[in-house]
């Protein structure tokens, strides 16, 4: 089995391709928001670099989100288009999964923090368990000052990773028994990508490429400006 990940969530475009042996090639860059021209390049980069022709994939897996709303509809119309040109199924998973799973071996609470621009945070909260971490909750939206006053209120020694943590360093460094992970762990990458969807594709928990949906946690900000237009 045969997996290729995508992922254009954040201002980071990744792909990978992995299975039984492992992630077997990835590329990752960043350019501004030009996810569309660094995507479909970096895809053949790495099946060239594993040896691997396209139409040998059997799963495509695809971040979901949340995060900047061009990247991950570039990044998910582009893993649909794959998946039904090759007519296999597909993975999504979640970007605040994606940033966790990278610092799985941490005994502390793990907060993933990614930047929703607008002043407000996506995030979630993670605990270790056997092969990866379990997030807690539903992942939510808030201000850094909201998440930074429920990290005080839980009490614990916590790791926040994510680019969201870097830009907010400021609010969450001042806070007692608070950890920021390192700017190399900021951003979600398709290896974690690949690495979680082998495990769900083994216990076959995929869906058709029309049933996967983006996790948006907010209305895009085209809709918001649609809306005010139309009241006006």
């Amino acid at each position: 089995m045969l997996i290729l990940g995508i992922d254009t969530a954040t201002v980071q475009v990744g792909c990978a391709i992995g299975g039984h042996e492992g992630v077997l090639a990835s590329a990752h860059s960043s350019r501004g928001r030009r996810h569309a021209e660094t995507l479909t390049p970096a895809i053949e980069f790495i099946c060239r670099q594993a040896r691997v022709d396209l139409h040998e994939i059997s799963v495509v897996a695809v971040d979901r989100g949340p995060g900047l709303f061009t990247g991950l509809r570039v990044g998910i119309a582009s893993a649909k288009a794959i998946a039904h040109a090759l007519r296999v199924p597909m993975i999504g998973v979640s970007s605040l999964d994606l940033v966790a799973f990278p610092v799985r071996f941490s005994d502390r609470l793990i907060v993933s923090v990614l930047d929703a621009r607008r002043g407000e945070l996506y995030h979630a909260f993670y605990r270790q368990v056997p092969g990866g971490v379990q997030r807690l909750a539903e992942p939510g939206l808030s201000t850094p000052d909201d998440l930074a006053a429920e990290i005080i209120a839980r009490g614990e020694e916590c790791l926040l990773v994510g680019d969201g943590a870097v830009r907010y360093a400021e609010i969450f460094a001042g806070l007692t028994r608070v950890e920021i992970a390192e700017l190399g762990l900021a951003y979600p990458n398709a290896t974690a990508l690949v690495q979680l969807a082998h495990a769900r594709a083994l216990r076959e928990e995929w869906v058709a490429p029309w049933d996967l949906q983006p996790l948006y946690l907010r209305v895009p900000d085209a809709e918001i400006s649609w809306t005010i237009r139309e009241g006006g």
